[in-house]
């Protein structure tokens, strides 16, 4: 049954309400991951002098999807959910298109920058949808639903991304990406009504943005759960733009890579689910403290594996897989409790609070992952190098942010 002339739309069944945000929030890690099996291609077409700078097409489009971040939240409380996506979709496409038919490989770096500043859109926008129309435990578990099917995504998108490279080279994965965003636009603009009514939104205020930026500037907790949250993504993003050359270079197995990744993209999702046992008994500081520990110790033996065994032996490889698993897992069991650090002190802003460290926090991993990912001259010493520093000053950082109540 269609809804009369002048009255809402009917909300969506649940099971399409968690599809749709999983379509959504997976346009970034699609446009991420899809790219990785085209590094030895994008190499060679466009920096045949220079392999490691085809990496920067991964961190170029991170640092815009973290400067978009920045506006997308106050764009959506002034005019509405839907519009806000859907202009994030106009600009990330624009960003694809130029970046499919550019022929250097500064402008691709550019048009990469311009898709992720329109994919911050879908990315924070999605959040807000089930902010609007859930709360509590409710939108915890409509989210939940969400991050397991949006898991699915990091794992198959290499595969995909090999198949469309194989059948239409490397810069069809641009139009994949177009093809991919507008499907999930047009589904959201058929389907999903508008959440936020014109009577809810707010005018954007310099005055109250600067303000708010005070207040979040000011707030020490807040300050140092957004520090060690871009360590963190640092670590995965200098990991995500090596981990191809790592497998071909270093390993000699870059056509068992897409496989690879599917299996331990699938593994490390589990971070999630283990965090959600343990976070209510252990608290969050202490998780991510021990978490990042270990990390420290991973890193150290990945260093000592990869200088006295033989490169690229067996003993080699197989501490190379633990160490990617555990920096995948790793994630799952920091991201979302450091998030919560951050926030727990701005209710009142909650909106801006949430924009701001996801906008921070993607810049600055960013800025850390290019110089470490840059560094791979064959071997993975300096990655596993540049994880041990950052998960050290996580460490020392975590341990720095006080809370009332030890258990938490």
């Amino acid at each position: 049954m269609t809804a009369r002339a002048g009255q809402p739309r009917p909300a969506l069944s649940q099971t399409e309400f968690i599809l749709l945000l999983a379509m959504l929030t997976a346009v970034v890690a699609f446009s991420i991951d899809s790219m990785l099996p085209a590094m030895p291609e994008i190499a060679e077409e466009l920096t045949p002098a220079d392999p490691n700078r085809a990496q920067l097409i991964l961190t170029s489009f991170i640092l815009g999807m973290g400067i978009g971040t920045f506006f997308v939240g106050p764009i959506a409380d002034a005019v509405g959910r839907k519009p806000t996506i859907c202009g994030g979709v106009v600009i990330y496409c624009a960003g694809a298109l130029l970046a499919w038919h550019a022929p250097t490989l500064e402008l691709v770096l550019a048009a990469r920058m311009l898709q992720g500043l329109g994919a911050a859109a879908p990315r924070v926008v999605a959040l807000a949808l089930v902010r609007d129309v859930h709360g509590g435990r409710d939108m915890a578990r409509i989210m939940s639903f969400v991050m397991m099917i949006f898991a699915v995504v990091p794992a198959m998108a290499p595969l995909i991304g090999t198949g469309i490279i194989a059948a239409f080279g490397w810069r069809a994965t641009f139009l994949a990406y177009c093809l991919f965003a507008c499907t999930a636009c047009a589904w959201l603009m058929l389907r999903q009504p508008e959440t936020l009514p014109p009577e809810r939104r707010t005018r954007i205020s310099l005055r109250g943005l600067l303000s708010a930026l005070r207040e979040v500037t000011s707030n020490t907790n807040t300050m140092l759960a957004i520090a060690v949250q871009t360590l963190c993504m640092a670590m995965l993003f200098a990991l995500l733009s090596s981990i191809q050359p790592m497998f071909d270079v270093t390993f000699d197995l870059a056509w068992a890579f897409p496989y690879f990744f599917a299996g331990m993209a699938l593994l490390g999702s589990s971070g999630s689910a283990l965090n959600a046992r343990l976070v209510g008994k252990t608290g969050m500081r202490p998780l991510v403290k021990a978490v990042l520990t270990i990390q420290v110790g991973m890193s150290a033996l990945m260093i000592l594996v990869s200088l006295l065994a033989p490169s690229g032996g067996t003993v080699a490889f197989v501490m190379f897989l633990l160490w990617i698993q555990f920096i995948m897992f790793q994630n799952g069991m920091t991201l979302g409790n450091l998030n919560a650090l951050a926030l727990e002190p701005m209710g009142h802003i909650a909106g801006f609070a949430a924009s701001f460290a996801q906008a921070i926090g993607s810049m600055g991993a960013a800025l850390i992952a290019i110089p470490i990912g840059l560094s791979f001259s064959g071997s993975p010493v300096p990655i596993a190098a540049g994880a041990l520093i950052c998960a050290l000053l996580g460490v020392v950082l975590t341990g720095r942010i006080k809370r009332e109540q030890d258990a938490d």
